[in-house]
């Protein structure tokens, strides 16, 4: 396991990395001065909380945010239009894939 960190103070003091060693996680930080080490992450983070968290809220439980991830997540891997494979979603790209792949696996027949 890896931790990342944006080495703020917390991060980079002897403490917590004796801690980190003691449960066996590595410390690891971006370079110095790279602002863009974590930055699809927080891309993606801010977007979760300004689309999902703050948009859809107040949260009753936890359990409905942990819904409202697992949505989230499944869209933005699965449903969602994607550039890359002609502005269509993950899961038609692989099924039309498996498709081709059967077809040529029975034409070989």
């Amino acid at each position: 396991m890896v931790h990342q960190s944006d080495r703020g103070p917390q991060h980079l003091s002897n403490k917590n990395n004796e801690q980190l060693a003691e449960v066996k996680i590595t410390p690891s930080v971006g370079s110095v001065g790279y602002t863009y080490d974590n930055s699809l992450a927080e891309t993606n983070n801010g977007l979760f909380k300004a689309e999902i968290i703050h948009r859809r809220g107040p949260w009753r439980s936890f359990e409905a945010v942990e819904h409202a991830t697992f949505e989230r997540i499944d869209w933005f891997n699965i449903r969602r239009l994607q550039e890359p494979i002609r502005h269509s979603p993950a899961a038609e790209a692989n099924f039309h894939a498996a498709l081709e792949h059967d077809r040529r696996s029975l034409s070989h027949w």
